[in-house]
């Protein structure tokens, strides 16, 4: 019987280590598509934000034409940006390689995890699962997106505008904005997942909507904290980046509820059939 279980284990290892391979590979190779793709995609996406023709600032000074007849937003012409050590450019290229990976395969990435812990599910939960599975790089990209699109123009605008002298000439550091890059990003794609851990703690029992009310106010002083941490200090770019967040909370709650509600249920119905 031992032996059985011991057997069963080490295929539930071999069968992990096959998903993550695949997972692996998968971003390997979103890795390659990216760096065969470096330049277009340095100068047209990850310096994108830095464009007064990127999409945010357009919309931007459309509607503040439209109200105040003149743009609000003006960059300068050229982004100057220097690189300090001798392969930075290099390691730069492989840091936007795969960090393109991680997200053109994220999606593969969950379907494979779902693979993997379907076949224990029942038939009405792997029914359920797959709403919630997909959930997950639904809003993995919706943070990336909110993140690339929202937070970072306006961060690069307040770091590019904001002066204390014009005797400071700007000269930005390639690995400083990699990091900003990649910090604002990913740190909103990560973040855009909170629905879905209060989605498994309220299933499990550990977390009830009754809590995630009581501690709203303590919750709103949290997601100004993580705003901040993921934005730079300008104001405008953390309340851009609290927002979303506060929305995702409120969200969670509704969703926190209707899974409570529904485990409940579950339970009432459970007993009665006990009693009966």
């Amino acid at each position: 019987m031992s032996e059985e279980k011991e057997m069963s284990f080490l295929g539930h290892i071999g069968e992990l280590r096959s998903h993550l391979v695949r997972s692996i590979l998968a971003i390997i190779a979103g890795a390659l598509i990216v760096g065969f793709n470096i330049n277009w995609i340095m100068d047209h996406i990850f310096f994108g934000p830095t464009s007064n023709d990127f999409p945010t600032f357009r919309l931007i000074n459309h509607f503040s034409k439209m109200f105040t007849g003149q743009e609000s937003i003006h960059l300068p012409d050229t982004f100057k940006i220097q690189q300090k050590q001798l392969f930075q450019q290099f390691n730069v290229m492989m840091a936007v390689s795969i960090f393109g990976g991680i997200v053109i395969a994220f999606p593969y990435i969950i379907w494979e995890i779902w693979r993997f812990i379907s076949p224990a599910l029942l038939p009405k939960e792997k029914r359920n699962s797959v709403f919630y599975i997909n959930s997950i790089w639904i809003l993995f990209i919706a943070g990336v997106l909110t993140g690339y699109f929202l937070i970072l123009p306006l961060a690069i605008n307040f770091g590019l505008l904001f002066t204390v002298s014009e005797n400071i000439v700007q000269l930005f550091d390639l690995s400083d904005y990699t990091t900003l890059f990649l910090q604002v990003v990913l740190g909103m794609g990560l973040v855009f997942l909170f629905p879905i851990i209060v989605y498994i703690l309220t299933a499990i029992g550990i977390l009830t909507p009754k809590f995630l009310k009581t501690y709203r106010r303590h919750a709103i002083v949290l997601i100004m904290v993580v705003a901040a941490i993921i934005t730079p200090a300008d104001v405008l770019s953390m309340m851009a980046a609290a927002l979303p967040l506060l929305l995702l909370y409120e969200f969670s709650i509704l969703m926190s509820k209707y899974v409570y509600n529904k485990i409940e249920k579950e339970n009432k119905r459970d007993l009665m059939k006990t009693s009966e």
